[in-house]
């Protein structure tokens, strides 16, 4: 999924608020994107861009994925913690709490405090619902309120309810990647607000055309950045995107390097494009195939 939700990451299923098109909506033939990675040394792994929320009953496993997964012996995740809802909880209210923190429609510039109110007012939320609320979380806590279906259905929970037998690394964690947001200068929480703000403005209809790209596997459009809120953001991008997937380049490369076959399941953003793991892997001299 393009845009804001497919950056981030599967700690959004945290957060209380309802989750919208909890419903099975027509789809199209799955054919979600997968790369296979082989090593001049026999090193051997797959790369499947996930996402983090789907509607109920929506269909995406398909024979090559399924056997690529079957073939795996280790599973690499962005974080494992994500089955444990509790945990993550107090984890994002130790970390999203700070006393005496300025009303929330004051932290953005002022023509663009009417779009944020307008995005609280949706879910009947005001200022005061985010008292001593930290802006990053603000933001992730609005983001999940309107996402395109249930974090609970995520591909990332799907796997790691499958993977019994194999061993299971996750590249960042629950909570570090929580700080990654937390550490986010007041103004590029602001941004990020903002953009989760226009995100939303735009409506479903781009959040159903952004499922349909990911689900039959359209890279192109998936990669698109015309007029995405959060990518057109270079710090934001930076710092949620690209440093981050450099840093699992790195941590995948040493993965596979130990033998075995890795199945790299992260969100589709960091998999495609001249950023993305596909990209990162090859120019570490890894022959990087897309198979389906």
């Amino acid at each position: 999924m393009s845009g804001l939700r497919r950056l981030l990451p599967a700690l959004l299923a945290v957060l209380s608020l309802a989750s919208a098109c909890s419903r099975a909506p027509e789809q199209p033939p799955p054919s979600p994107a997968l790369w296979e990675v082989t090593g001049a040394r026999g090193e051997h792994g797959y790369l499947f861009g996930t996402i983090h929320a789907l509607p109920n009953g929506i269909r995406w496993h398909t024979k090559k994925v399924d056997a690529a997964f079957a073939a795996a012996t280790t599973l690499a995740v962005e974080a494992r913690g994500i089955d444990s809802p509790e945990r993550m909880t107090a984890i994002f209210e130790r970390l999203a709490k700070t006393k005496g923190l300025p009303p929330l429609g004051s932290r953005v510039p002022a023509n663009e405090r009417k779009l944020v109110e307008n995005v609280l007012a949706g879910q009947r939320l005001t200022d005061r619902d985010f008292e001593d609320v930290e802006t990053w979380a603000a933001a992730l806590t609005l983001a999940n309120a309107y996402q395109f279906g249930k974090s609970t259905n995520g591909v990332d929970r799907a796997l790691l309810r499958s993977a019994k037998g194999k061993r299971v690394v996750e590249f960042e964690g629950v909570e570090p990647q929580l700080r990654i947001f937390d550490a986010l200068p007041e103004a590029e929480q602001a941004d990020l607000l903002v953009a989760v703000a226009r995100d939303v403005a735009a409506g479903q209809e781009k959040q159903r055309k952004q499922f349909d790209e990911w689900l039959t596997g359209d890279v192109a459009a998936l990669g698109e950045e015309s007029g995405d809120p959060l990518l057109s953001d270079p710090e934001l991008r930076q710092a949620l995107l690209v440093a981050r997937t450099a840093n699992w380049a790195g941590q995948a490369d040493r993965l596979l390097k130990q033998g075995g076959t890795l199945f790299v399941a992260v969100g589709a953003a960091h998999v495609i494009g001249p950023d993305g793991l596909a990209a990162l892997l090859a120019r570490r001299g890894y022959t990087v195939m897309r198979i389906e």
